[in-house]
């Protein structure tokens, strides 16, 4: 009943680039009001059939308390959850792809091998969440990411998909001090002025990133990829320019 309720009352909005902001009215209704309230959401919870996942795909959740629940492998595409708090939530393996999660709070939410396709989640706060293991071609621009886990986790652009624009992970003016990107893969990832002193890049892929004016100041670098990476006007350590000789606009990065 909660899935025919939800599909009953979604809005799509078109998913065509990345920018899906550009010409969107956040005062709108769908952008703040909720179609379920908390008990809604636990009783659908305790009354799916085990193993099932819950099926929430465009529902309006904005606003809604939703920290501390299991959703696991919940089904949140094209989702409206702006403001919403997730905080402590379990989100492992969902899907979020075109969710808007606007200012959402995800402090301490773990979304272990989640699915966030051109998602957005500008200045939402998810300092603590983990992230690993997740695909992520979503807007965090302007989030709050510190000491996050990307461990592992996919960032890179889709290099297949074309007819939607570039799609890639996008953390600019992201704060991410201390998170941790072990084995990422951020190729072409837009990473300008990422504040992200004292994360961990090790084994990262950044190929042909851009991470102009980001702050890279006490970040750990080993056996990371950085052919391409653009750190034009970025803030490094003086002796982390033998690992990123590779990278460009080197010369002009000023130096801690």
């Amino acid at each position: 009943m909660l899935t025919a309720l939800a599909c009953a009352v979604a809005v799509c909005a078109p998913a065509s680039a990345q920018d899906m902001l550009r010409g969107v009215d956040l005062s709108l209704p769908a952008y703040s009001r909720s179609d379920f309230s908390r008990e809604d959401i636990v009783a659908a919870l305790n009354s799916k059939s085990q193993g099932a996942p819950l099926d929430l795909s465009g529902a309006s959740l904005n606003g809604v308390d939703l920290s501390g629940l299991d959703l696991s492998g919940v089904n949140l595409r094209a989702a409206r959850l702006v403001k919403t708090r997730l905080a402590g939530a379990k989100l492992d393996g969902a899907i979020l792809d075109q969710a808007w999660l606007l200012e959402a709070d995800l402090t301490g939410a773990s979304l272990a091998g989640a699915h966030l396709f051109a998602t957005q989640m500008q200045r939402a706060r998810a300092d603590g969440a983990d992230f690993s293991r997740a695909r992520i071609a979503g807007d965090l621009t302007g989030a709050s990411l510190r000491g996050a886990k990307f461990i592992e986790s996919n960032m890179s652009a889709d290099m297949k998909n074309q007819s939607m624009g570039l799609m890639r992970a996008v953390l600019a003016s992201a704060v991410a001090e201390g998170a941790d990107f072990t084995g990422a893969d951020l190729m072409s990832a837009d990473l300008r002025y990422l504040h992200a002193a004292g994360a961990d890049f090790s084994g990262a892929s950044l190929q042909g990133a851009d991470a102009a004016g980001a702050d890279f100041t006490g970040v750990k670098w080993k056996g990371a990829r950085v052919q391409g990476l653009d750190l034009d006007s970025a803030r490094i350590d003086a002796d982390a320019a033998a690992l990123l000789k590779d990278a460009k606009g080197l010369r002009a990065a000023p130096t801690k």
